[in-house]
């Protein structure tokens, strides 16, 4: 998780230099809002794919536009989207919280 929180940063930071030329406490605030937006959203998306949400309607794409071959096969051959999916969630959600409150402090600074 450190990892993911230092590469976040280091990302913010070439982000800030790209697009000003130079590091502001306002460029770092916006592009770390986005950066932690993203994690965030992110990690709630496969949070939502893994509770199963979208199983049925996954199944459901499957059966009407499997080809003539596939039909045959049972309902239990199909693999539900939450176990496709295997990406672990909560680093994202939490290297994302932690860029979100160090943005807020760094907010916090900017207003003083």
């Amino acid at each position: 998780m450190f990892i993911g929180f230092s590469l976040s940063q280091f990302i913010v930071l070439i982000l800030s230099l790209l697009d000003q030329q130079t590091i502001t406490l306002l460029s770092y605030i916006n592009i770390s809002f986005y950066i932690a937006s993203i994690l965030i959203f992110t990690s709630m998306v496969v949070f939502t794919v893994h509770s199963g949400f979208f199983d049925a309607i996954s199944y459901s794409f499957r059966t009407v536009f499997a080809g003539k071959e596939e039909k045959n096969h049972s309902r239990n051959d199909i693999t539900p989207l939450s176990e496709l999916i295997t990406i672990n969630a909560n680093p994202l959600f939490l290297v994302g919280l932690f860029d979100f409150l160090l943005m807020l402090s760094a907010l916090y600074v900017y207003y003083l």
